[in-house]
């Protein structure tokens, strides 16, 4: 394991570590209250939901969820008692999806201390390891942000590197939706021209943990490390845990588009294509 992914059995040894915040991300998308169906919890965990803590309001453009202000979110990791000494751990029941969300954010802002646990809640509990029926109220602490703009690209930025020799463009979404067979979310079906696929659950092993570097730089071996690598999904939330495996496969010029397709879409004169790319 590296200091991005954790192993279960690290999170149980150090639950009571004073300097650990063990953050809940679980969220099911299209609920309207993310934790009014979690009756267990981590010990100490404290929750972070999807969309009123992890994602802005909607509006016409930046996607179904667009990242938060700066300040909102600034607000909401000293609130939960993060400063640039804690260690967050992020965990959920959705693979890593809204772990590494989180995950992604704080490295966004400049935390440099922050990490996915590598399985699910669920297999937490069936393991026997603790749970709580209440989450933390930590005492607020103050975080300063320095953020790292190289993380992050715009869709016009996007538009640029379409046909650029130097960029990989990478979908995270399933198959059939990449390649416009299906669209159940978003109101056009496609991808963006010129992007690879591959889906970022295909990161994972059949038991739902992140592979290995060496099995990761297998994975990937067909989009070329030396390219500036955009990743992008639905809305900017399952192509995190994608950034984040590319990232252990080695891959060091990875960034995120996080309106993603949503966002892509809400410029009727972008171009859409369908089918495999070559």
């Amino acid at each position: 394991m590296t200091d991005r992914i954790v192993s279960m059995n690290w999170v149980r040894d150090h639950l009571h570590n004073s300097d650990v915040v063990l953050a809940d991300c679980r969220f099911i998308l299209g609920q309207s209250n993310g934790k009014a169906s979690l009756k267990e919890y981590l010990p100490s965990a404290v929750y972070f939901d999807l969309e009123k803590d992890l994602s802005a309001s909607v509006q016409k453009h930046g996607g179904r969820h667009p990242l938060p202000e700066i300040s909102t979110l600034v607000q909401t990791i000293q609130n939960a008692g993060i400063n640039a000494n804690t260690h967050v751990i992020a965990y959920d029941d959705q693979d890593g999806a809204m772990a590494s969300r989180l995950w992604w954010l704080l490295t966004y802002v400049g935390h440099k201390k922050v990490s996915v646990m590598d399985g699910n809640f669920s297999e937490w509990k069936k393991l026997g390891y603790p749970v709580t029926n209440e989450t933390c109220e930590r005492k607020p602490s103050t975080f300063v942000p320095l953020l790292q703009p190289q993380m992050l690209v715009s869709m016009e930025e996007v538009k640029q590197k379409l046909t650029h020799p130097d960029a990989a463009i990478i979908d995270s979404r399933e198959e059939k939706r990449y390649l416009g067979e299906t669209e159940p979310i978003d109101s056009v079906a496609g991808h963006i021209p010129n992007a690879l696929h591959s889906f970022w659950k295909d990161a994972k092993d059949e038991n739902g943990h992140f592979r290995s570097s060496k099995q990761l730089q297998e994975h990937f071996k067909k989009i070329p490390s030396a390219k500036e690598i955009i990743v992008y999904c639905g809305s900017g939330i399952t192509a995190t845990p994608n950034v984040l495996a590319l990232q252990e496969a080695g891959f060091e010029n990875v960034k995120l588009y996080a309106g993603s397709w949503s966002d892509w879409i809400s410029y009727p004169d972008n171009p859409v294509a369908k089918g495999k790319e070559n």
